[in-house]
């Protein structure tokens, strides 16, 4: 039966297979620094990354696909090949009525926050471009509706740049960067003009810069007591997470990153929206207040080239003021929080009450520009 709703899903996440790095990094020159999966003596698995412990369930958040979403696979046969492999993904997003997926990572950290804190840059970059290449030939080349984004090295900037322009080159196109580089290791503020031909970059080749929210959870996100049940724990978790975007933004419209660079198209993935309406408002007034004098107020910058994702919430309420254009629909698959199976579902529910042409912006135009898609 065909779906009522055709929809590009604005964040999607790949799970990285065991191989992704032992097979394109060199063992001889990396050792056992490479990413990799070790099992523990209690029968669990877990990724090391350059000596990094990271249990599977961190790196491996696929909650949509097992029988409990509170739950969290312990061992690598527990994740169904639909996390990573992307011919089952194909028959999941056609199960949910999903035509195309922008793709995030996971064991690399949803905003690269994980490889970001690599000390070593030759490492950092390596890594980066094992993954890059990865997504190239073993999703966007299988599907056109599989949508790349690149990693880069947060350092030096002349190896950003130079992976950005690299990774686009190949098919990528979108750049994943987190949102807070400085607490990752000793690189400047994100404020700095020294990232200025990072955001030059993406500017012109008409890519957008991608932040994930929670990319730096020990300092935007209210850890769990270790006494609070784990299920408990999972659902602050994911309630933080998207709460943290308040920050990036906040940085972003305050900054004059967007006033420098006026054409610069920022995402801020899986964010929600339901705040945006009262932030966008406060910012103004905020900004009237302390006599802030800029060209563009916030919500100005912000409708001008910011775009907020949604998935579960009503919009039409908060689409009069964050603006249709600016809003991105998300299944954030495979995830606890995914609308996975019922996107479709979520979809009607969600945007009842809109006009057709404003649907059409949410769940298909706006990212089918943003991303430069052939819309057939």
């Amino acid at each position: 039966m065909p779906h009522k709703n055709k929809i590009i899903s604005a964040v999607d996440h790949v799970v990285e297979h065991p191989d992704v790095w032992t097979r394109r990094l060199a063992k001889s020159k990396w050792g056992d620094r490479i990413p990799h999966i070790e099992g523990a003596p209690n029968g669990s698995d877990y990724w090391i990354v350059d000596g990094r412990i990271m249990p599977l369930a961190d790196s491996a958040r696929v909650g949509a696909l097992l029988p409990d979403r509170a739950a969290a696979p312990a061992r690598w046969e527990e994740i169904s090949d639909v996390a990573y492999v992307p011919a089952g993904r194909l028959q999941a997003m056609d199960r949910d009525g999903i035509d195309r997926a922008v793709l995030y990572p996971m064991v690399a950290g949803f905003s690269g926050e994980i490889f970001a804190a690599l000390k070593d840059p030759d490492l950092e970059l390596a890594c980066v471009q094992a993954y890059n290449d990865w997504l190239v030939e073993d999703w966007a080349s299988v599907s056109s509706r599989f949508i790349p984004q690149c990693l880069v090295p947060i350092a030096p900037v002349s190896a950003t740049v130079a992976e950005i322009k690299r990774a686009v080159q190949s098919g990528h196109r979108g750049v994943i960067f987190p949102a807070a580089p400085m607490h990752r290791r000793d690189v400047p503020h994100i404020n700095s003009s020294d990232y200025d031909p990072v955001w030059a970059t993406c500017q012109e080749l008409d890519v957008p810069l991608c932040f994930h929210a929670g990319s730096a959870p020990e300092l935007f996100q209210f850890p769990p007591s270790p006494n609070l049940a784990p299920a408990l724990a999972a659902a602050l978790r994911s309630v933080t997470r998207p709460a943290s975007a308040v920050f990036d933004l906040a940085n972003i419209l305050f900054s004059r990153i967007l006033l420098r660079f006026s054409k610069l198209k920022v995402v801020f993935a899986e964010s929600t929206i339901g705040w945006g309406t009262f932030f966008l408002e406060y910012a103004d007034h905020q900004y009237d207040q302390d006599h802030c004098n800029y060209e563009l107020k916030p919500s100005e910058m912000f409708r001008r080239q910011c775009y907020l994702t949604a998935w579960y919430d009503p919009v039409k309420l908060n689409a009069r003021h964050i603006g249709a254009k600016n809003i991105l629909w998300a299944t954030n698959f495979p995830t606890a929080n995914s609308t996975w199976p019922d996107s479709q579902t979520f979809v009607t529910h969600c945007l009842k009450g809109m006009t057709d042409d404003e649907r059409r912006q949410i769940v298909w135009e706006n990212a089918t520009r943003l991303y430069k898609i052939d819309d057939n």
